[in-house]
């Protein structure tokens, strides 16, 4: 039995195909509209449409319908109103399986609308433009669509309800192979689409307008799948990657994947640690180069440097054991010297981000490893001020700990005054150190020709500070003495910074703030070792 409903033709099983009669297409974005549109009227479909969207269709040469001659109302306002009407949210909204719905449109001149295809008015582009102004904003919060969206899929039994043009092959392919019908199937997917779709698009709306408050007494937050992994931390568990709705240019779920292997959900964690920090290096200190190599989100090399060949080298020297197998995130185009040090001997990486690859390069690491990822950001840095760590049954938010060193605000609190190049390097690895887990104590310095800065070892994920000192010392080894150690939180006795001086460490910078932070000044201004106090706590858990 055909399940379409006319006014003489109630009592439809909704479990049945739904052959699509009549449909009102109203896009914004009219990609793929005119193809939609001729597979709908070969098939004899009324096409039913507003404003720019009946204009489109119309001119190539397909009958259309106005909406004004449905509704018996002209547009209006402005375009603000044209399909808020019984006779449109009738047809959509009608149980065809009801004989008092049915005696209803009978009665009120409603005709059935088997198939709605709505893209909502561009809000969310519209806003991601610098300098756009509310009104502006404001006039692109659709009205109308959302509500024949909604419609549409609280009665998807009867109603293909059509939200974005990557549906129209699907539901083209759908139509041709059922003779004109859609399945249920189909159309509870696209409802399920729809209503992700219109809350996404709400919650954009009340970001925007709400900006100005981060924590805002209800947060909406809206995401779309990118992919689907083949598992994450371990095997036996499901995942997923998705993005952002408003996500902007240069995020890492939005990076190019020039070759390899599809990526994990290991690998998306440790490259955003490793993106993050090559980026913040960057900041401190621009006219450089930066390069990091992370293993399980902690940083195991990390170096500034005047190239991009110069800083991978150091950062791998950081630690080689823990950088085979690891996640190099590079602050500069890749270029075929930089290529040629990765890919040397004895190295291995599971993944190489940078903004850019060259050519000859990229075709270097490719013929190294066919399997390694090569992920290219572009040169955009975006702004992203907020993080969100998800609890079961909740949610913590902060803002990003972006707060820039200033070695020139420091405290001079014991020891031999500290020279301009060593506060450079303070710097820089105090950016390092607050990537490192919680406690975390990181010994680095000056390296090379005098202008690269690197780590040479660290301590981090400590339940206990001085086993951070401890582990930071074993890692840098001969690198220790005259070097610079820095610690993201302050020192509650001096045996953490006992056991730096003993192994050589000529300089120790933390935040202070202990109530013995006397004790570690003493013990510094005795054994000759500069210490400074930053008053700047950075722990990462």
């Amino acid at each position: 039995m055909d399940a379409t409903m006319t006014a003489d033709q109630p009592h439809v099983c909704p479990e049945h195909p739904v052959r699509v009669t009549r449909a009102l297409l109203s896009v914004s974005d009219k990609s793929g509209l005119i193809e939609l549109a001729s597979a709908l009227h070969r098939r004899g479909v009324e096409l039913i449409s507003t404003g720019g969207t009946a204009r489109t269709i119309s001119d190539a040469g397909m009958p259309v319908t106005p909406i004004d001659d449905v509704t018996g109302f002209p547009e209006m306002l402005d375009g603000r109103v044209k399909t808020l009407h019984p006779k449109v949210h009738g047809g959509l909204l009608a149980r065809r399986d009801l004989e008092a719905h049915v005696s209803a449109m009978r009665a009120h001149g409603i005709e059935a609308i088997d198939l709605v295809c709505v893209n909502l008015y561009p809000f969310e582009a519209t806003v991601a433009r610098e300098g756009v102004t509310d009104a502006e904003a404001i006039e692109q919060i659709d009205i109308g669509g959302p509500s024949m969206i909604r419609s549409g899929a609280k009665n998807h039994t009867s109603v293909t309800v059509v939200t974005d043009p990557s549906q129209y092959p699907e539901l083209i392919g759908e139509l041709d192979a059922n003779n004109g019908s859609t399945s249920l199937g189909l159309r509870r997917r696209f409802a399920i689409d729809a209503f992700g779709r219109t809350a996404a698009y709400d919650a954009a709306i009340s970001h925007h307008l709400g900006r100005d408050d981060p924590m805002p007494a209800r947060l909406n937050l809206s995401f779309v799948r990118r992919d689907t992994l083949r598992y994450g931390e371990n095997p036996h568990q499901p995942a997923a990657v998705y993005a952002a709705a408003n996500a902007p240019a240069g995020t890492l779920v939005g990076a190019a994947q020039l070759h390899g292997k599809a990526l994990s959900y290991n690998n998306l964690n440790d490259a955003n640690a490793a993106l993050e920090l090559a980026r913040a290096l960057h900041r401190a200190s621009p006219t450089r180069a930066s390069a990091v190599v992370v293993k399980h989100t902690n940083p195991c090399g990390a170096s500034t440097s005047g190239d991009a060949r110069g800083a991978v080298d150091m950062a791998i020297a950081g630690d080689p054991m823990a950088a085979f197998g690891g996640i190099l995130a590079v602050s500069v185009p890749i270029d075929v010297s930089a290529a040629e040090r990765i890919a040397a001997e004895g190295t291995f990486f599971e993944v190489v981000i940078a903004p850019s690859f060259e050519p000859d390069a990229a075709g270097a690491l490719m013929r190294r490893w066919k399997n390694v990822r090569l992920l290219e950001i572009g040169s955009a840095s975006p702004k992203i001020t907020l993080e969100h760590r998800f609890l079961p049954g909740g949610l913590l938010v902060q803002q990003r700990d972006l707060t820039e060193p200033d070695p020139s605000s420091w405290v001079h609190a014991a020891g031999p005054e500290p020279s301009g190049e060593t506060l450079r390097a303070a710097g820089v690895l105090e950016t390092v150190c607050r990537a490192l887990s919680s406690n975390a104590v990181l010994i680095g310095g000056i390296d090379g020709d005098g202008d690269a800065v690197r780590m040479f070892g660290a301590g981090a994920g400590q339940m206990d500070r001085v086993a951070s000192c401890l582990g930071a010392v074993r890692k840098a080894g001969d690198a220790a003495p005259g070097a610079i150690a820095v610690s993201d939180a302050f020192f509650p006795f001096p045996d953490g910074p006992e056991a730096l001086i003993d192994a050589g460490v000529a300089t120790i910078v933390h935040p202070g703030g202990s109530k013995n932070d006397r004790q570690t000044f003493d013990l510094c201004a005795q054994r000759g070792v500069t210490c400074l106090t930053t008053g700047v706590r950075h722990f990462r858990h």
